[in-house]
Order: C-alpha cells, then structure tokens, then sequence
C-alpha cells in the first residue's frame, strides 16, 4: 500500500506518517510540502499512490485547486483521495466530494482518534 501525503506542515506530515505506519507496517508513502510539488512528483506516472491525503489549506495552490489537477492524472484513476482541514464546512465537503474526493477528514486533536479515523480508510 501506497500513500501519498501533501501538507506544507511539516509536523502534520510526521503525525500523519506514524500513525499510518502504527496501523500497517509495510505502508510507504511519498511526500510533498505543497499541490505544487505534489503534481511535480507525480509528473512522470511513477507514482502511483493508493491513498492521497491532500490539506485543504497550503500556500501556492490550495487544496481544491490541487485536487482538480490530481483528477486530470490518467495514473490516479483508482487513487482514493482524502482532504482534510482543522474545519470543515458543509459547502466545501460537498464541493470536494463533487470534484472527487472520497471523503473530507477534520483533523483530530489526539493521536488516538487520527487513528481511528485511519484504520476505518484503510480497512485495518
């Protein structure tokens, strides 16, 4: 299993990678600070992720914006993408929805419940 994380926080990214390696071992994962760099990486089709978790707050291009770019990828047709954000509002969760996006996460207080939500995505 593949992921690939997109968060211009950099302490985000680590919360988000142990807790995805606490829930499956063999887990890899990519990374990308911003949808810039995100598209960069995915590029030349090498990457091809089975999960994204995309923020939907990040400088250069927002997450929607990214997400709309990652839609246009022929490699990502089977690629679950995940937003998330500290909020969330009804207008925006449907409006990722409609662009393509699985589901919208709001981003837990506690490790514990990041792990929750996770193992419930990756069906541990």
């Amino acid at each position: 299993m593949q992921c690939l994380l997109i968060d211009d926080d950099l302490d985000d990214q680590e919360v988000l990678i142990m807790t995805l390696e606490k829930i499956n071992k063999n887990i890899t994962y990519a990374t990308a600070n911003t949808g810039v760099a995100a598209l960069d990486v995915l590029a030349d089709g090498q990457l091809k992720p089975d999960y994204i978790f995309l923020d939907m707050n990040m400088p250069k291009m927002n997450g929607i914006e990214c997400l709309t770019n990652l839609k246009k990828l022929p490699q990502l047709a089977d690629c679950k993408i995940f937003m998330y954000s500290t909020t969330a509002e009804n207008a925006v969760v449907q409006r990722i929805k409609e662009l393509g996006a699985v589901d919208f996460i709001v981003k837990p207080a506690s490790p514990a419940d990041l792990e929750k939500i996770l193992s419930k995505i990756l069906g541990n």
